[in-house]
């Protein structure tokens, strides 16, 4: 359609500074700034979450995960050069230490860390793709179908989640990894489909989409041919936020005792250990390397979340 013409028509309005006086330190800046693979923050959070990936993958290759289960070492064992309670030194045998029951800590990252990321991440996935159509279709149909996609939406961002995700997942007992992101999926899409219904009431009216229109274009096609792609840096921007408010929700049913029983995550290793005393017994091994890996988590979601947003918005970039 007409899409390019509207967009270089528009391009005056959105266009970065002037760029006369600017030293050339400065116009290298911005030139980084527009190229996404020369953004710091961009890749240095995707260099955190790639790390994370990695220990998933390569871990298993090189490090022998049965040791998971109980038994495969010495209980409350310390990582290397740190000495137990007991007078035990942590050897190389088990480089991060043992928990109570024996089980090797590198083992528990190394499935955990990658089961935890899978959670957010699918989570994310089905909430912003209902978000997406459920937005678009609000935003563009307009009358009872907005209506009723908008109230939908505003009361059940009024619902606590976790009080309804404890009360279903206590009464399903014992569930996967899949249907814990399911569940989660079902409160992370009102946010989205709140922000697209409102970009795209405010595209609607725009020259190409009228174009569109007049060419006698369908709704699908004017919808995600046309609108959708202006909206993909927002989109993924949204998303990284999906994905770690996911994350801090399933970690916190999973520090409740709740979700996968059988299935090692970061948050099933974290409530173990506080259940069976690990902070009494001085054991922080146990529960303080899987939260700093947490940290970890959450630090690359927010670099990759802040670099995207320079990379689309000319207005946050400091020269």
């Amino acid at each position: 359609m007409n899409q390019t013409t509207e967009k270089s028509a528009a391009a005056p309005e959105t266009a970065a500074p002037d760029m006369a006086g600017l030293s050339r330190a400065q116009l290298r800046r911005m030139r980084r700034f527009d190229n996404p693979w020369r953004n710091p923050k961009l890749i240095l959070g995707a260099t955190l979450l790639l790390s994370i990936i990695a220990l998933g993958l390569l871990g298993r290759l090189f490090w022998d995960v049965d040791m998971v289960f109980t038994g495969s070492g010495l209980p409350r064992q310390g990582p290397v050069g740190v000495e137990n309670l007991r007078g035990q030194v942590g050897t190389w045998a088990h480089p991060l230490g043992t928990d109570v029951t024996g089980k090797d800590i590198l083992a528990l990252l190394i499935i955990g860390a990658p089961n935890s990321l899978y959670v957010g991440v699918l989570a994310s996935l089905i909430g912003m793709s209902l978000g997406i159509f459920l937005g678009f279709t609000a935003g563009y149909t307009g009358g009872r179908v907005d209506d009723v996609i908008r109230v939908g939406s505003d009361v059940m961002i009024t619902i606590p989640p976790l009080l309804i995700l404890v009360v279903v997942q206590a009464a399903y007992g014992d569930i996967t990894l899949t249907m814990m992101a399911i569940l989660i999926a079902c409160f992370v899409w009102q946010s989205p489909t709140r922000l697209i219904r409102a970009q795209v009431l405010s595209m609607r009216e725009s020259g190409y989409v009228q174009m569109a229109r007049l060419s006698g274009a369908s709704s699908g096609h004017i919808m995600f041919r046309e609108m959708l792609p202006n909206l993909v840096p927002y989109l993924f921007g949204s998303f990284i936020a999906n994905v770690t408010t996911s994350i801090v929700t399933a970690v916190g049913l999973e520090v409740l005792g709740l979700g996968p029983q059988r299935v090692p995550t970061l948050g099933r290793v974290i409530y173990d250990a506080i259940n069976s005393g690990a902070l009494i017994q001085n054991l922080w091994w146990w529960w303080g390397i899987p939260t700093a890996l947490l940290a970890v988590m959450f630090i690359g979601l927010l670099l990759i979340n802040l670099g995207l947003d320079e990379v689309s918005n000319p207005r946050l970039r400091r020269l």
